[in-house]
């Protein structure tokens, strides 16, 4: 019998909250994201965040633990390698990535993997490097407008990254470009997580912007996971923000897409108020993309404000029978060095109208312990090969 008719999983990308055992390995020393950005800040209002148990789970110099915490907590350790999203995702659902996705951080894409994308789209590239989304455009930009080039970028995450003016370069260009990108990018030796359509608006420099027209054309998952089990099963799976693009589609079953991460959650607290059965996937990229990689903890913890805000609104809606489930898939320490994400704990809380208990758990050795929990609330099956063990009956 079926515990709850929803499921909420909200995730918080990048809000990390400590190093884990191996994490100097990766060379991320000392890294947490939730703590350095309350110690960095003056300010850090989540009333909310802090009812579920934040402040139990995490030393916040803006607040007190709660006496009383209304969720269950604890820190879920990462079991696959790699700090990435794909992976942190794919270990939600039952994946254990063994083997990290190939970057090109250090040396920019490979020269015969430039030729063939330059002959196969007919454009010149330029960049070809690891840089920031707003720096490159400030770099680059004018001479692509100019010229009609093609600025190709990396980052720290296993990405090839392609930007064009919506006006100059247009979208069905930037789009056709990617899928060539993407199949360029199959071979092994170049495997990327991720092609990402990186549009934007602007003449000049100081004015560049980047638009909500992003795709990502990303790896499918190399095994079948909980959300498979769930479409199979006749259930629900909605998928909020870029959920849809990080599993290419695969066990989705409605797919919506977000402006900001504040939409995003406008758009949970809507589909909330719908009547399905399943899953709701949420992933808020704006802590990631927009303040951890660009080291504003600032910006970062503003960002928390207003989803601890709109957080308070999804709490009031949400029915007995609903299951909020809020987490992360990596780290991005706001203050540590480089731009890179780090390896990091992420949060677990689990909260329900209908719950009589509360407080922490013990701490787990993955992230699928998410999936694993869902799956076992709806009675479905663990795919083969997926990993993961259902937390469902410690949530009472």
């Amino acid at each position: 019998m079926r515990r709850y008719n929803r499921v909420f999983v909200v995730v918080m990308d990048s809000l990390g909250v400590g190093e884990m055992p191996d994490s100097k390995e990766y060379g991320d020393v000392g890294v947490n994201t939730m703590e350095h950005i309350s110690e960095s800040v003056d300010h850090l209002e989540m009333p909310n965040l802090r009812k579920l148990g934040m402040a139990n789970l995490c030393t916040l110099k803006q607040a007190e633990p709660a006496e009383e915490p209304l969720a269950y907590y604890t820190k879920l350790n990462e079991k696959s390698c790699g700090k990435d999203t794909m992976t942190g995702h794919w270990e939600m659902m039952g994946l254990e990535g063994k083997q990290p996705f190939k970057t090109f951080t250090d040396t920019g894409f490979p020269p015969e993997l430039i030729q063939e994308l330059e002959e196969r789209t007919g454009r010149k590239v330029i960049g070809n490097k690891s840089a920031s989304g707003t720096e490159i455009l400030d770099e680059l930009a004018e001479e692509e407008i100019a010229a009609g080039h093609m600025i190709v970028y990396t980052s720290a995450d296993s990405v090839l990254q392609i930007c064009g003016n919506e006006e100059t370069f247009g979208l069905d260009e930037l789009y056709r470009c990617c899928e060539i990108a993407r199949d360029i990018t199959m071979k092994e030796e170049w495997k990327v997580g991720r092609v990402i359509a990186r549009p934007y608006l602007g003449k000049k420099k100081g004015e560049f912007k980047r638009t909500s027209n992003r795709h990502d054309y990303a790896l499918k998952p190399f095994g079948k996971t909980v959300l498979d089990a769930l479409k199979e099963a006749g259930l629900d799976v909605i998928s909020i923000g870029k959920i849809n693009d990080i599993f290419d589609g695969e066990g989705i079953t409605r797919a919506l897409k977000s402006k900001s991460s504040v939409h995003g959650m406008e758009q949970t607290i809507e589909v909330a108020k719908e009547d399905f059965h399943g899953l709701c996937f949420v992933n808020l990229v704006d802590f990631d993309a927009l303040w951890g990689h660009r080291r504003d903890p600032a910006g970062y913890a503003q960002e928390i404000e207003k989803f601890d805000r709109n957080l308070g609104v999804l709490m009031d809606i949400l029915k007995d029978e609903d299951l909020l489930i809020i987490t992360a898939d990596h780290g991005n320490d706001p203050t540590y060095t480089g731009t890179d994400h780090t390896r990091e704990k992420v949060p677990f809380f689990a909260w329900s109208p209908s719950m009589k208990g509360h407080g922490m758990l013990p701490e787990t050795d993955t992230f699928a312990v998410i999936g694993a929990t869902v799956a076992d609330n709806f009675e479905t099956a663990m795919p083969e090969g997926t990993i993961g063990t259902s937390l469902l009956e410690q949530l009472v």
